[in-house]
């Protein structure tokens, strides 16, 4: 029984060392072929996106984003992009670029900005926000609370009427 046990190791462990070279042979083949999640907003990926003037990217955002771009993009807004290009085209090959830090909450986020990262303050401190694709046409200060959201759990003393009539002690 244990010479059975010994070459059913031996027998499992060959088959397994073939099927690992087959396996990294097989691997390596379907990495190259292996398509990565392409981000596409509202039926169109980043890089045709970037080739939209504003008046077109105004037709695809939400209505209030759409009345905003419509009404010209303010002086802050555009220093803030001019702010971000630079620190892009600063950085290396691979690496984020440094984070350009804002009071701006209510800049929409373009496409342009994807890839960026942005220090939005929150009225106390700035958060480090990395822009990515699915941030298009939102604010700012939405990835920014400026609250800590409630956490409830019991209620206290004088919370309800019924603890009127506990005892304190």
């Amino acid at each position: 029984l244990q010479f059975l046990y010994f070459i059913g190791i031996i027998y499992i462990y060959t088959y397994t060392h073939k099927m690992t070279t087959i396996d990294r042979e097989r691997y390596e083949e379907l990495k190259k072929k292996r398509t990565f999640y392409k981000f596409t907003y509202r039926g169109l990926e980043l890089e045709e996106l970037l080739e939209l003037n504003d008046s077109q990217i105004a037709e695809m955002v939400h209505a209030r984003a759409r009345r905003r771009m419509n009404r010209g993009i303010k002086k802050k807004s555009k220093a803030l992009m001019k702010k971000l290009r630079a620190a892009k085209k600063e950085t290396k090959i691979g690496e984020k670029p440094k984070a350009i830090k804002t009071h701006l909450r209510d800049a929409l986020v373009f496409p342009e900005m994807v890839g960026s990262v942005v220090g939005i303050y929150n009225g106390q401190y700035f958060n480090a926000v990395e822009i990515k694709g699915e941030m298009i046409g939102h604010y700012l200060g939405e990835f920014s609370l400026s609250y800590k959201p409630v956490r409830h759990g019991r209620p206290g003393i004088g919370a309800t009427h019924s603890s009127r009539f506990i005892p304190l002690k």
